[in-house]
């Protein structure tokens, strides 16, 4: 099973860096599996620790992956992270060990502390589909672009139909972010121009 959470790491210098990324529970461990040439990779590897934030905040996953997002934070107590203040639950982490493929760690880290903050709301139609649609944006370099777009249009079509202003302006935020892709890879409405 792989649950969709967003990692919080800080840099040596203590920047915090917050990333969107499936996370495989395993028993009283986590495996992150982060690509290598990101910040949390980068990171995960200077500082040895981080924090695993479930939220049923779809709104924040989309921008969190597609652009830069500063929410609030409160600290953590058991490790040198960031929790994310509108979290439900959260696990700060320990890194075990650093394995994987050349492009993509599989990281094991052990659960050091965890805590709840609020119940999880859970997530309607409109939240599933934003939480897709962002998935999407991010896999643009390696899905055919007409595909995306089509499946964009019937994610869209949930939102409209079942969101709440927040997750309509999530939406409008991951197609802007699309078309900007499309335009740059030179390609229109997910044809080749």
């Amino acid at each position: 099973m792989i649950l969709e959470c967003i990692v919080t790491t800080r840099s040596p210098a203590g920047c915090i860096n917050v990333a969107p990324m499936g996370v495989v529970p395993r028993g009283d461990a986590m495996v992150l599996r982060p690509f290598r040439d990101t910040t949390t990779y980068r990171n995960l590897v200077a500082t040895r620790q981080a924090v695993v934030n479930s939220t049923d905040d779809a709104c924040l996953f989309a921008h969190a992956a597609l652009g830069d997002v500063r929410p609030p934070f409160v600290p953590a107590r058991r490790v040198h992270g960031a929790i994310l203040a509108g979290a439900c639950r959260y696990w700060e982490v320990e890194v075990e060990s650093i394995d994987g493929t050349p492009d993509r760690a599989e990281i094991l880290c052990r659960v050091v502390a965890e805590g709840r903050l609020r119940d999880f709301i859970g997530f309607n139609r409109a939240r599933h589909a934003l939480l897709e649609a962002t998935i999407l944006a991010t896999r643009l370099h390696v899905l055919p672009p007409a595909e995306v777009v089509a499946e964009l249009e019937r994610l869209a079509l949930i939102v409209r139909k079942t969101g709440d202003p927040p997750e309509l302006e999530a939406m409008a935020f991951v197609r802007d972010y699309v078309e900007r892709w499309l335009a740059r890879a030179g390609v229109a409405g997910g044809s080749e121009r």
